[in-house]
C-alpha cells in the first residue's frame, strides 16, 4: 500500500487552528463558532441559511476574530465537499471539521410521516456522513485533524417523542466511534457531542426544526424548563475544554452521564423512569394539542 504524505506540523488548539462549524448561524453552531474565534480559531460558519450566517459572522469579527460565512447544505455532498475543499486550499491545513447542523421532528411516532423520517435523517445523519467524508481523507493526508460530531444525549438514551430525532443521534454516536478506532493510527481525533437540554431555537420548534402539533410557543418553552436547559455559550466552552483533551463522548451539562450510567447498568430502569419523567408529563402538556388522542 502507498504511504501516506504526513506533514510535519500538528493539530493547533485552538489558536492559529482552522475550523469549519455547519449549522453555525444559530444555536450550539453559533456558540460553538463564537468560542473558537474566541479562542484565536480561523472560523468558517457552513449554513444553508446565508443571511443569518453572514449576520452572525460579522458580529463575531466585530472583536477583530478571524470568521466568514458560507452557504452549504449538508443534505447535498457536493456543497460540503466544496466548501471543504475551498478551506483547505485556502489555509493550507483545516483542523477542525464540527459536523453540527441538525433538526428535530418532535412528535408520536404514530403521527410521523415518511417525509418527516427522511427530513431528520438527511440533515442529521447523512449531513454528518456527508461532512466526515469531505474531511477525512483530506485529513488523513495531511496527518492530523479532529472530526467533531454533535450527537445528542437522545444518542445514548431513550428519548419519547422525537423518534427519528433519537434514531439518527444514535447513529451517530455508532459512526462516531467506529471511525474513532479506526482514524487513531492516522493521527485524526474523533469525538461525538452529546448535548444535554440547551437553550436554542430547537426547543420552540423553530426554524427547519417540527412540533406536528399546534402547541403555543410558551407551553413549549414551559415543558422544557423542566429540564434545566444550559446557557449556549457556557455549553459551548465546555464542550472545546473537552475537545482540547481529545475527549470520545463529550457530555455536558455534566449532570446528564447520570442518565447515561443508567441506561448501561439497567436499560429497564431507565426506561421506566424516562416514560415516567418525560413522556407522562410532556403528554400531559401537550394531550389537549394532539388530535384524538387517547390515553
Amino acid at each position: 500500500m502507498e504511504a501516506r504524505a504526513i506533514r510535519s506540523d500538528r493539530i493547533r488548539v485552538f489558536k492559529g487552528a482552522v475550523a469549519i462549524v455547519t449549522g453555525g448561524a444559530s444555536g450550539i453552531g453559533l456558540s460553538l463558532a463564537k468560542e473558537l474565534a474566541n479562542r484565536g480559531a480561523s472560523v468558517v460558519i457552513a449554513d444553508k441559511n446565508i443571511a443569518e450566517a453572514q449576520k452572525a459572522a460579522a458580529k463575531i469579527a466585530e472583536g477583530g476574530r478571524s470568521v466568514v460565512a458560507v452557504e452549504v447544505d449538508v443534505t447535498d455532498y457536493a456543497s460540503v465537499e466544496k466548501n471543504v475543499r475551498e478551506v483547505f486550499d485556502a489555509e493550507g491545513r483545516l483542523d477542525y471539521m464540527f459536523n453540527n447542523a441538525g433538526i428535530g421532528v418532535c412528535g408520536l411516532m404514530k403521527d410521523f410521516t415518511i417525509d418527516d423520517w427522511r427530513k431528520v435523517i438527511d440533515v442529521n445523519l447523512m449531513g454528518v456522513i456527508n461532512g466526515v467524508q469531505a474531511v477525512y481523507p483530506l485529513m488523513l493526508d495531511q496527518g492530523f485533524g479532529h472530526i467533531v460530531n454533535t450527537s445528542s444525549m437522545g444518542g445514548l438514551v431513550p428519548f419519547p417523542l422525537t423518534g427519528s430525532y433519537t434514531a439518527s443521534k444514535y447513529a451517530v454516536v455508532g459512526l462516531s466511534k467506529s471511525l474513532r478506532v479506526e482514524a487513531m493510527d492516522g493521527g485524526v481525533r474523533v469525538s461525538v457531542v452529546c448535548p444535554g437540554v440547551v437553550r436554542t431555537p430547537l426547543l420552540k420548534g423553530k426554524g427547519d426544526s417540527v412540533l406536528l402539533y399546534d402547541v403555543p410557543e410558551d407551553k413549549v418553552e414551559q415543558s422544557w424548563k423542566r429540564t434545566f436547559p444550559a446557557d449556549p455559550d457556557r455549553f459551548a466552552r465546555s464542550v472545546l475544554d473537552q475537545v482540547g483533551r481529545n475527549k470520545a463522548v463529550i457530555i455536558v451539562p455534566a449532570w446528564w452521564k447520570i442518565l447515561w450510567w443508567m441506561e448501561r447498568s439497567s436499560p429497564t430502569l431507565m426506561s421506566m423512569l424516562m416514560k415516567k419523567q418525560f413522556y407522562d408529563v410532556a403528554i400531559k402538556d401537550l394531550k389537549d394539542y394532539i388530535p384524538g388522542f387517547k390515553k
